[in-house]
């Protein structure tokens, strides 16, 4: 990685470049909406958004990690979305997010981390697998629209 790149944990200042990324791999996001979940998600010790930032400290990539937990298979550390800009791709940012989310797993106590991917996105899967992810499922991911009323809570 660049060494005028740093890594940082983002702030809610973040959501308007999280947002443009975001849009770049065809996720619409606006500023307001990546706004109101940055703040969740900062709120949360079970989560940690990271950034790589330039040297003018503008967002170029940001990676979401997180803890869960189910029943079947007891609490894991998964990265719940990684983004790198079109102008920071092949820099080793990826690399050094991925990192930054395998150094919080092991603080958080883990032993093992998972991604997943798109199945249409070909390209992650060579990224993940050359730094020692291996599949382990494929599946299907299903939506239930539950119609227009706000959530509560």
């Amino acid at each position: 990685m660049d060494s005028m790149i740093r890594i940082d944990t983002a702030r809610l200042d973040d959501a308007a470049a999280i947002a443009a990324l975001s849009g770049e791999l065809g996720y619409a996001l606006s500023e307001e909406q990546a706004r109101a979940n940055l703040s969740r998600m900062l709120a949360s010790p079970l989560q940690r958004i990271f950034v790589v930032r330039d040297e003018q400290a503008h967002a170029l990539a940001w990676l979401g990690v997180e803890r869960r937990c189910s029943l079947e298979s007891g609490e894991s550390c998964e990265i719940s979305g990684l983004v790198v800009g079109s102008q920071a791709r092949r820099r080793g940012v990826g690399r050094a997010l991925i990192a930054a989310a395998a150094q919080w797993a092991r603080a958080q106590g883990f032993a093992k981390l998972r991604v997943r991917s798109n199945a249409a996105r070909s390209e992650s899967h060579r990224f993940y697998q050359s730094l020692g992810f291996a599949p382990v499922k494929t599946q299907h991911v299903y939506d239930l629209e539950l119609g227009t009323e706000a959530r509560e809570g």
